[in-house]
């Protein structure tokens, strides 16, 4: 597959060897058997940066989390640790507190030039459920080496509720990458001033990232976020506006304080203090943990797709909304209190359809949003 596109930067005309793989070429992907899946695809399962990952038609109930370490295969892993097996296909629940490992229904046989990564989708991080991408040999989560052939499975945990999954549920995504092509920091103070990643005009940019801060002054009635309930119903993740919001919910108001504390291993849907915009040839994640800004983890879905954000794909204004969840001890939040930071990736081309308008995305032009599953 040739590694070189074209694409425009600051107005002019480029070519790139090395970035994040577009809708168009991860198509050709597919055409060519390098994600092979012999169960036909969904109609919005290629988005603009990535591929959303399918669950296979078994669960297995494992002991713990395990990385299968190099040489090893997942399937001899879950010979040794699986407790039982679930059968997906007509859907079942999986418990909070409990591991599962998934094969799915998507393999690989990468290029020598193309490595991978995945991250759960938005829709699953702001359920609490965490998922990881696991790969025979792989030796740390989520990350899959250039040129890896073989079968992909899926570490899934549910945290706050229990979820209906069946064969087919999309819980993870995948990107596809060539070489590096992350931003440095002069890098994205220059992307910054002219296209405004963040609505700031003095943005926090360190170590390669720009920062985000938490908005706890309300919307028009004082609601600041959300935090989960315990012992509730199941969610089933395959349905939207299913579910009303009260029954797996507690609203958290701002009472005059401008600042929250963070009940430790209690899950909170929050939103950045800036809007976030992702121009059309870029992609960007969020650091899911920064220990340089206190004992909790923001984000468990990373992926910010080209568009996001962006005026003319309906984006205007679009903040993050951020999973939040504190560690070990209480932590109080202020208002404006740097929470996490965003990094920058070329993509290899600009995607076919933009996040938003083009796919009719659920959260572009986002504010304080739950999943696609509440009402």
């Amino acid at each position: 597959m040739d590694s070189d596109r074209t694409y425009e930067y600051f107005g002019i005309l480029m070519t790139r060897s090395t970035g994040i793989l577009p809708d168009s070429a991860i198509a050709n992907l597919l055409d060519d058997r390098r994600i092979i899946t012999n169960t036909q695809l969904d109609d919005d399962q290629v988005q603009p940066a990535s591929i959303d990952l399918r669950l296979g038609e078994t669960a297995y109930r494992v002991r713990a989390s395990f990385l299968p370490g190099a040489g090893n295969k997942v399937a001899e892993k879950l010979s040794r640790f699986k407790l039982h097996e679930i059968d997906l296909t007509g859907g079942a629940v999986l418990e909070t507190g409990c591991v599962y490992i998934v094969p799915l229904l998507e393999s690989l046989d990468l290029p020598g030039s193309i490595e991978a990564s995945a991250n759960p989708k938005s829709s699953t991080g702001r359920l609490d459920i965490f998922t990881r991408v696991i790969v025979d040999g792989s030796q740390s989560f989520d990350q899959i080496p250039a040129g890896y052939v073989g079968p992909v499975y899926l570490e899934i945990s549910p945290s706050t509720f229990p979820v209906v999954v069946r064969t087919g549920s999309r819980l993870s995504q995948m990107r596809f990458r060539q070489g590096i092509a992350i931003l440095d920091d002069s890098q994205l103070m220059a992307l910054h001033n002219e296209q405004t990643l963040v609505a700031t005009t003095d943005p926090n940019i360190l170590n390669g990232g720009i920062g985000l801060s938490i908005d706890l002054s309300g919307d028009k009635n004082g609601l600041i976020g959300y935090r989960g309930k315990r012992h509730t119903g199941v969610v089933k993740v395959d349905e939207k506006a299913a579910h009303r919001i009260l029954d797996f919910w507690e609203p958290i108001y701002n009472h005059g304080s401008n600042d929250l504390v963070l009940d430790p291993d209690e899950f909170y849907i929050l939103v950045s203090n800036e809007a976030v915009h992702v121009p059309p040839s870029f992609a960007a994640e969020m650091v899911p943990y920064d220990p340089l800004v206190g004992e909790f983890r923001v984000h468990y879905a990373g992926f910010f797709d080209p568009g996001f954000g962006h005026a003319h794909a309906g984006g205007k204004g679009s903040r993050g909304v951020l999973e939040v969840r504190s560690h070990d001890v209480p932590f109080i939040l202020e208002h404006g209190q740097l929470v996490g930071r965003l990094v920058f990736e070329h993509m290899l081309a600009k995607p076919n359809a933009l996040y938003g308008l083009d796919l009719g995305s659920n959260y572009q032009a986002q504010g304080l949003k739950l999943s696609k599953h509440f009402i």
